[in-house]
């Protein structure tokens, strides 16, 4: 047994109550794995609530065993904290102090923020991290397996991200072998697409913008698109794929205007947009990264991040 394994244990242990946390504007990772450990806690008896700071979770992923219980407060006033695939605790909005806390998470950029920190930037997903840890001593019920893998497809946009090797793919087979339905996965994760989504989409698409020879290539959506089309946050988030595929484009940046803040999303080819969301206060994966910042003209911080992209050499014109 891991050194790591047996503190995790010591820790559950310790308490009767787990509170699971997953981070604001939640993707299928953080709920996935949130949702996994969920039903693996209740199996061995636990008292345990999951919850998440946002107003509206992805619809899409509702057909995962126990969606219907994330909340959007924490009830328990003494329980161990479970985090999911979250690089900063800023992200996760509920107040922690004095809380123990179990940071799992896959991010380069996490902050090491809890009482025990479970994060391995070799893998793909957070619930890789976590099926790694507690396969061999926990069960693994067709429920936490359904959870687990859907985050681990979804963090991989369905196993053609760079960072794939033999053993990501060694993990989804002992999921799926689990009893997995891969057809209910798939049709929920490719075929539930909102009316909503496609018309913010035709909106972004009329802002793309193309610099460095084709190399580069920028994108925005302002509150009045989002509101016009009836979009949330959760119908942008494969819009920047959309340009990603692009033959010429090695660098995308896509710009979110939201009533309180905006939001930056960068993806690359290659290039390490991991360290250029840092720069600007963020931080996620080497080729897929961001930031939030206090509202601001949107040409203004785009030409702000032009720059910061060129001084860095992220991308090579022709």
């Amino acid at each position: 047994m891991s050194i790591v394994l047996l503190k995790f244990k010591l820790l559950l242990d310790r308490y009767e109550k787990i509170t699971v946390l997953t981070h604001l504007n939640p993707d299928a990772d953080t709920l996935g794995t949130g949702l996994g450990l969920y039903a693996l806690l209740k199996n061995m008896g636990k008292q345990v609530e999951i919850c998440n700071p946002s107003r509206d979770l992805p619809k899409h992923l509702d057909f995962l065993p126990h969606f219907a219980k994330i909340k959007s407060q924490i009830d328990f006033e003494n329980s161990l904290i479970i985090t999911c695939d979250t690089a900063s605790i800023d992200l996760l909005v509920f107040n922690l102090s004095s809380r123990e806390i179990v940071n799992i998470d896959h991010h380069p950029s996490n902050t090491d923020y809890g009482t025990l920190n479970i994060v391995n930037s070799s893998c793909v997903s957070a619930s890789m991290v976590a099926y790694n840890l507690l396969k061999n001593d926990f069960k693994m019920t067709k429920e936490v397996a359904t959870c687990f893998y859907v985050a681990l497809v979804s963090d991989t946009q369905n196993f053609t991200t760079l960072n794939m090797n033999s053993a990501v793919f060694d993990v989804a087979s002992e999921l799926l072998s689990l009893g997995v339905n891969l057809h209910e996965v798939n049709r929920n994760l490719t075929q539930r697409k909102s009316l909503s989504s496609l018309r913010v989409l035709s909106s972004a698409l009329q802002t793309l913008e193309l610099y460095e020879s084709g190399a580069l290539a920028t994108m925005f959506i302002s509150t009045e698109m989002l509101e016009k089309s009836g979009a949330t946050i959760h119908d942008t988030v494969a819009i920047i794929n959309h340009v990603m595929a692009l033959v010429t484009v090695k660098v995308v940046v896509l710009v979110i205007e939201f009533e309180d803040y905006v939001k930056v999303s960068f993806r690359s080819d290659g290039a390490d947009v991991s360290s250029l969301a840092v720069h600007f206060g963020g931080g996620g994966h080497h080729m897929s990264a961001g930031f939030r910042t206090q509202k601001i003209e949107i040409e203004l911080l785009l030409e702000k991040i032009k720059k910061e992209i060129k001084k860095r050499g992220l991308v090579n014109g022709s």
